[in-house]
């Protein structure tokens, strides 16, 4: 009868186990940069390969569409960043701009194969008008003054022409929503 209640146990044991594995794993690749699927947003492809500050920055004020072209809006995205933080290109481009506007540092970047273009304010340029970028390239630093956050913040904007879009569906869901770690049961342990 022993014998049975050990051999149900373990039975019991190796089913929750590759039950939980089942569960809890996703597909395995060794590709660190998966295809994306379908940005949220048809009109961006979701073509970012590195977040424009840090590893996954805190997102200080979302993107808020205007109503209309002058209506109250927030055109862009804030992120949480240090002053002398790198500032790097989101996805692969043409420096388009980089200089001042009204006192701060501005850069902006068109898109390669895309007529998508992105703005990164206050920053401290380290690339020229022209120069051709990769993804996760350094095109800057943050500068000390400038943001119109109350903690020194990167303002992350998209546009296509003129209208103006949100910068995170450029991201893929694998970069925008990277969870924890997660750790898979080990086999063949008796239960306790």
């Amino acid at each position: 009868m022993r014998a049975m209640l050990c051999a149900s146990r373990a039975g019991l044991g190796l089913l929750l186990g590759l039950a939980l594995i089942l569960l809890t794993s996703g597909p395995v690749s060794s590709d660190p940069a998966p295809p994306a699927p379908a940005s949220p947003n048809p009109s961006v492809p979701a073509i970012g390969r590195s977040w424009p500050v840090g590893l996954r920055p805190s997102v200080l004020r979302g993107w808020e569409p205007p109503a209309t072209a002058y209506s109250r809006g927030h055109r862009g995205v804030d992120l949480a960043a240090a002053p002398g933080t790198p500032v790097r290109a989101v996805a692969a481009g043409r420096i388009a701009f980089a200089g001042r506007v009204a006192g701060k540092g501005v850069l902006s970047v068109d898109l390669t194969g895309t007529a998508l273009r992105t703005t990164y304010e206050p920053v401290s340029a380290t690339v020229e008008k022209g120069a051709e970028v990769t993804a996760g390239e350094v095109i800057g630093t943050v500068e000390a003054t400038g943001s119109h956050c109350t903690a020194t913040c990167v303002h992350w904007g998209l546009r296509k022409g003129e209208t103006y879009l949100d910068p995170l569906s450029l991201l893929p869901p694998w970069l925008l929503h990277r969870g924890p770690s997660r750790l898979l049961p080990v086999l063949g342990v008796p239960l306790p």
